[in-house]
């Protein structure tokens, strides 16, 4: 006999009477009639927090109704025997029922005796069915939280592996640079030290030479008063008749002899070796020479038109800019000076170490420094530090100076036709340097200065003095 006729007609007794699914989680009301949980929730109560049974119509006591654990076990039963190959449940080892239902206080499988009769009959109990849906999504939002989380792991594994390579990477490019920087150092210092030692040597050749030069003429004069003595010993051997006879021929030429000897007499004095710089000095002459190597390239810095003074000229390629005679008519752009006689570069910094030149030549009167970009260039400019500007210059042809606050006279020995300047902009510090000599520096002044923004090369052209100020200023 086929069974599924019965199993079907059992499902149809076991269907709430309001969804018409069979049931979840069932509740027994007053009157015996039993429904999902889902379903008596949606049950309108009055404020006494009555309801009417769907079924029979009878007023019951809403609130909180007790479970209906013998259908709950029975649907249970019939949703595993529904099942294909579906294993036979455990049983209870107290009831030997199948465990159908789970008491959530003691956190055990139990059966429907169990909590009707048994030790959990004033528990909480849940249908293992739907406890077994809660625990599968709750293992299900557990797994995604470990994918998540591995996922980060992962993520945060690549990004170290990537930095590890990176930071490899950039270890070796610098202990790269580092050994070509060294090598040059080495390098120049050899350099320094070859010429130390050649004008060492150069100096105590000279020298020698000079000293044995005098030595071989001292030599020959000896041999020479060696001989007459020969000559005088063997004529003090001759007899009366030989010995007048030869005097007359040997003593006058050598009184004569004697006595030029006697009026250029020469005497040795001591020789002092003097090859033009004391051994204390070679650690700051070489220095001197090195700081100029060390220094970063030279920037390649070509004049702005947009900023220069319409009164100035620029050559065609913006490298050279004179005062000129006539007023060019240019746009009053916001960039442009329209009182000092200045133009700026191109190229501002906002960072790093930068080192530039300029050539001022036999100019009379010039300034050059340093600009911020956010300083106003429109009318009279307040050219010191407090106004955003670093600079230092010449007027009268003789009197050097720097714009800090109060003008600070610079006490040059020499007229510096090339001055140079080195920008270390996170250390605010501006120096200036004679760079006439291509092999060394020479310190005029130096600024401390707090940067922001972008700064830029000045060069103030001032004005031409009716031709006696009209030489350029040259960017080499």
């Amino acid at each position: 006999m086929n069974s599924w006729p019965s199993l079907e007609s059992l499902e149809e007794q076991l269907r709430c009477p309001v969804c018409l699914e069979v049931y979840t989680e069932p509740l027994m009301l007053q009157c015996g009639h039993s429904y999902c949980r889902s379903c008596v929730r949606s049950m309108t109560m009055d404020p006494l927090g009555q309801l009417q049974c769907p079924v029979c119509r009878c007023a019951v006591d809403g609130d909180r109704p007790p479970p209906n654990i013998t259908l709950a076990r029975i649907v249970d039963a019939l949703r595993q025997m529904s099942e294909p190959g579906q294993a036979p449940p455990e049983t209870c080892i107290h009831h030997n029922n199948p465990l159908s239902l789970y008491c959530e206080e003691d956190q055990n499988l139990i059966c429907g005796l169990c909590g009707s009769i048994g030790a959990h009959r004033s528990h909480k109990v849940t249908p293992i069915s739907n406890v077994y849906s809660r625990m599968k999504e709750d293992i299900s939002c557990l797994m995604t939280d470990f994918q998540t989380q591995k996922r980060k792991l992962e993520d945060q594994i690549c990004k170290m592996a990537y930095n590890k390579s990176r930071i490899t990477n950039e270890s070796d490019v610098l202990k790269w640079v580092v050994r070509k920087e060294f090598g040059e150092l080495r390098r120049y210092v050899e350099l320094e030290e070859a010429s130390f030692m050649q004008r060492v040597e150069s100096t105590a050749s000279t020298l020698i030479a000079s000293i044995q030069a005098q030595a071989d003429q001292m030599t020959q004069l000896l041999a020479r008063f060696q001989e007459a003595e020969a000559t005088l010993d063997a004529l003090s051997d001759e007899g009366h008749l030989g010995f007048i006879t030869k005097y007359g021929s040997i003593a006058p030429r050598f009184k004569e002899c004697q006595q030029r000897e006697q009026r250029e007499e020469r005497t040795y004095n001591s020789i002092n070796f003097n090859p033009g710089f004391n051994h204390n000095d070679i650690q700051i002459s070489v220095w001197k020479r090195l700081h100029r190597r060390v220094l970063p390239a030279r920037e390649r810095l070509k004049f702005d038109p947009l900023t220069a003074h319409p009164m100035l000229q620029l050559s065609e390629d913006n490298t050279s800019v004179e005062c000129g005679v006539l007023l060019n008519r240019l746009p009053n752009n916001p960039e442009r000076f329209t009182f000092s006689y200045c133009v700026l570069t191109g190229r501002g910094f906002s960072s790093g170490k930068h080192y530039w030149e300029v050539r001022v030549d036999d100019k009379p009167k010039w300034r050059v420094g340093l600009i911020k970009g956010t300083a106003p260039r429109k009318g009279k400019l307040n050219k010191t530090p407090e106004g955003g500007m670093w600079l230092i210059g010449l007027r009268e042809g003789r009197v050097y100076e720097a714009f800090a606050g109060p003008r600070v006279a610079l006490p040059l020995t020499t007229q510096p036709r090339c001055i140079g300047l080195f920008l270390d902009y996170e250390k605010g510090e501006l120096t200036f340097y004679n760079a006439d000599s291509p092999d060394e520096l020479s310190f005029i002044y130096s600024y401390q200065a707090e940067l922001q923004g972008k700064v830029y090369p000045l060069f103030d052209v001032c004005w031409h003095g009716r031709g006696a100020n009209k030489q350029p200023i040259t960017l080499p």
